[in-house]
């Protein structure tokens, strides 16, 4: 097949680094394979070019280049002419190129479920809506977990053009590394008698940093040697309202704020623990990923993540500081088996079953007669 993967940019995160490993792996399975950014020089893109697979750049300029960037999309999708157009997370450009496609099956792929929609802004809920109206039109709808697929189903998705592909972790690449844990460990100046706690995603407010923040204010209370530290970056307005927040407490020199890292293989095995306290989720690539390096992760119940932990971890609701905080203590106290930690995501979530899986979701549309209009 030539697949042609659509996506906003190759920057660090978690459904940019499924895109990538998914388009390697579809490669080395005798695809052809592009991948189109909305916006060009992602970290990420230097991965795809050394294999070969060419970065399209769409060029676009901001939020309000629109009718310029259509254009440009069109252009290249007509010139490129793939069999499959998968788009990865922006969906409803899709629509407006697909009558210029005369063959090309449309994917959608879905990588939420719950959204608090307070916490975005007007644009976003319209957009959400379209999208929920228009999905018919895609072929195929490629949802990453069975909550997202739930919970779009209910909000107007076709149902049978729906199917669940969990994310695959790369557990070759990630897996303990003392080295690195000593290293991180001593850049951010945390020692060994120290225990670290921290929090991987992007600042956003689905992420939920402020009950993060609480806990941990709670926590630095009654554990003296307990630290805390959050990696990635967001909206620097957003940024800065948390940093700010963080110092109101008290908790100073107690929590690092480490920005976006290209080495997150590495700042897992850092840790003790992981939390990931988000309001709404999918499939939690930051869950498996650090338990894949045999860190256990207090997580809230959102999403597939009580898929993900099973028995070996901290489950907890959402927006609840203070259970937050016990299942943290919990998990300090009561230090899990490493080995029994990765297990489960060896055993479970593989990247090869991720790439055999959507290779032959993709075959069989492929080879599937016919194709569907608006």
């Amino acid at each position: 097949m030539k697949i042609l993967f659509l996506t906003r940019a190759l920057n660090v995160g978690g459904a940019e680094r499924q895109l990538v490993a998914l388009a390697l792996g579809l490669l080395k399975r005798g695809h052809e394979v592009a991948v189109a950014v909305f916006y060009p020089d992602g970290v990420l893109e230097g991965e795809l070019k050394e294999a070969g697979i060419p970065i399209l750049s769409l060029a676009k300029r901001g939020r309000w280049d629109v009718v310029g960037f259509l254009l440009r999309l069109i252009h290249m999708v007509r010139s490129y002419r793939p069999d499959v157009l998968h788009s990865y997370i922006s969906n409803l450009v899709t629509v407006v190129v697909q009558p210029f496609l005369t063959s090309t099956k449309i994917v959608w792929g879905v990588r939420s479920s719950y959204m608090d929609f307070s916490r975005y802004d007007w644009l976003f809920r319209v957009s959400y809506g379209l999208a929920c109206r228009l999905s018919h039109s895609a072929d195929l709808i490629i949802a990453n977990s069975h909550a997202g697929r739930r919970d779009h189903v209910a909000d107007g998705y076709p149902e049978k053009k729906m199917v669940v592909i969990p994310n695959g972790i790369d557990t070759d690449r990630f897996r303990p590394n003392q080295e690195a844990r000593v290293r991180i460990r001593a850049e951010w100046g945390v020692t060994e008698d120290e225990e670290l706690v921290g929090l991987v995603g992007r600042l956003d407010p689905m992420k939920d940093h402020e009950t993060f923040l609480e806990a941990a204010f709670a926590l630095s209370q009654s554990r003296q040697s307990v630290r805390f530290v959050c990696v990635g970056d967001g909206h620097p307005d957003y940024r800065a309202m948390l940093q700010d927040r963080a110092r109101s407490m008290g908790l100073g020199d107690r929590i690092l704020w480490a920005g976006t890292r290209t080495d997150v293989v590495d700042v897992y095995s850092a840790l003790d623990t992981l939390v990931s306290c988000s309001s709404g989720e999918g499939f939690s690539n930051v869950i498996a990923e650090a338990m894949a390096c045999g860190i256990p992760c207090v997580v809230t119940d959102v999403g597939d993540s009580r898929l993900v932990i099973g028995s070996l971890g901290e489950l907890i609701p959402p927006k609840d500081s203070s259970a937050l905080a016990r299942g943290i203590q919990r998990l300090l106290d009561h230090r899990m088996a490493s080995a029994e930690v990765r297990k489960r995501i060896v055993d479970r979530f593989s990247l090869e079953a991720l790439i055999l899986k959507t290779e032959r979701e993709l075959l069989d549309l492929f080879l599937r007669p016919g194709k569907n209009s608006l």
